[in-house]
Order: structure tokens, then sequence, then C-alpha cells
């Protein structure tokens, strides 16, 4: 029995289904990967009912549990801190500067790290806090005498 090879046709198509393999796998590689790209700094915020801070331009000097401070992301000590937010006053006379604390954090280090910011002629300074909960009671604040 022959077989006329002139009667055969060539399938000219693209297999779809190889394609939408290797696109789901992509995608579910991106899903994943995608939540670690962004590494943030774990603090307890204290709560505050008025906030009220708007984007825009600004510098973020955090104060971990530890007492380190950071600018953005990078660790600082309060003399390169001075030193670096001199540097963005000059590039940027109107800059802002946001302060986030840890709720742990003894009031005479972050008054030291405020002290730094005004050095460095920075009035534009802000704290952060979280939005206040109406249901969630805080603790009372206490003087100690």
């Amino acid at each position: 029995m022959i077989i006329e090879s002139r009667n055969r046709q060539f399938l000219a198509e693209i297999n779809v289904i190889p394609l939408v393999d290797v696109v789901l796998v992509l995608l579910v590689i991106f899903m994943v990967t995608a939540p670690m790209l962004h590494r943030g700094l774990d603090l307890e915020l204290p709560s505050s009912s008025s906030n009220t801070i708007q984007a825009q331009e600004r510098l973020i000097v955090t104060i971990q549990r530890d007492r380190t401070v950071f600018l953005g992301n990078d660790a600082v000590n309060l003399t390169e801190l001075r030193t670096r937010l001199t540097q963005a006053r000059q590039a940027n006379p109107s800059i802002s500067v946001y302060l986030r604390a840890d709720r742990s954090i003894p009031y005479g280090t972050i008054v030291s790290v405020m002290d730094e910011i005004k050095r460095a002629k920075i009035d534009r300074l802000g704290m952060v806090t979280e939005p206040k909960l109406e249901h969630v009671q805080e603790e009372p604040i206490r003087s100690t005498q």
C-alpha cells in the first residue's frame, strides 16, 4: 500500500497549550515573589484619632525597639543623620521629615533624634501614628512623680 505524499498537509498552527503553561508558571512565580520585594521595618506604632498626614515628598526617620535609628531603610547614627538631613534640606528647602518610633522607646531617645532633625534646620517635622480604633481601649497615661 502506497501513501501519496501529495495529499499531505502540514500543520502550520502554534500549539498554544505549552505557551499557556509557561505563562501560568510565570504568573505564579510573580505572585509568590511580589510580596517579598518590599521589606519594611516592623514597629508597633501608637494610635491617634487625628491622623491628617497627606502624601508628599518626605523623609522618614524610624527608631526601632533596640533604639536603632534609620533614615529610610538605612541605619544611621545621630551625627550621620544630621549630615544627611542637612544635605536633603539643601536639595529641597521645603522637605518634610516624619518620625516613626516604637511606643516602647524612652522619651529621651525620641527627643534626641528630634533635636538632630532641628539642628539640620528642618522645621517640618511630623510624628507617624496609627489611626485610633474606637472599640480598642488604650491603657491610661500614668504620671510618675
